[in-house]
């Protein structure tokens, strides 16, 4: 069975002006929530499980799924106090057996990665955490990921030396022993800023897939705005 762990616990404070009382996953996009558009496009790419980690206002999320959505079982793990990206994912975790591998999304951000490819791309190197990149010319909001030439991650924050550079799309192909016993459930932490840096001085291998999908941040107004026009029946 293919897992997915997706991160809606965010309080969304940038989306406010514009989506005042929902948390960012359930803000309509044409007449839906942007969160129905992430599983719908997952369940067809084979994800059959979800794990849903919410916060502000879990309530919303939970009344309008429920336990399925479209006969694909959904979970949930609440984090009655915010715990960062990284925190959500340790508290999902815990549903997941050990080592095994789990497709990681967060619940503001859409790409269209094919999952058999990053999960072959993943196998073939045998990563404990394949990243899917995407291109960009934001160095202001995205920060540069450098890969070698056969795709194991060199740096996970680095300078951008060039109008367009590759930056982490924040789907992830992963296992749970990634997380090596240094944090636990409950914990505070950021994936970027603490788990994700924790396993590469560890030693574990980290590798980066660049993939050409549609790509989409919500997290932000005027990016709020435009996925109406990415994202269409």
């Amino acid at each position: 069975m293919i897992s997915a762990v997706i991160l809606a616990g965010g309080l969304g404070t940038r989306l406010r002006s514009v989506v005042p009382d929902l948390p960012k996953p359930m803000a309509p996009i044409n007449g839906r929530p942007f969160l129905e558009w992430q599983l719908d496009y997952w369940i067809r790419q084979g994800v059959e499980h979800f794990i849903i980690s919410a916060g502000y206002r879990h309530d919303v999320i939970t009344g309008h799924f429920g336990s399925t959505y479209k006969s694909v079982r959904i979970d949930y793990v609440i984090e009655e106090t915010p715990l960062g990206t990284g925190g959500g994912v340790l508290l999902a975790a815990q549903a997941l057996a050990d080592d095994r591998s789990f497709l990681l999304l967060n619940g503001d951000t859409y790409f269209a990665v094919d999952l058999r490819t990053l999960m072959d791309f993943s196998s073939k190197n045998d990563a404990d955490c394949c990243f899917s990149l995407f291109r960009t010319r934001e160095s202001g909001r995205y920060m540069a990921v450098n890969i070698l030439p056969e795709g194991k991650l060199s740096e996970l924050s680095a300078e951008a030396f060039t109008p367009e550079f590759l930056a982490n799309g924040g789907i992830y192909w992963m296992r749970s022993s990634i997380f090596n016993g240094s944090f636990s459930a409950g914990d505070k932490v950021s994936l970027e800023a603490d788990i994700f840096p924790a396993a590469m001085s560890a030693g574990k291998r980290l590798y980066g897939l660049e993939c050409a999908g549609t790509f989409i941040d919500i997290g932000v107004p005027d990016d709020y705005k435009r996925a109406s026009d990415l994202l269409v029946p």
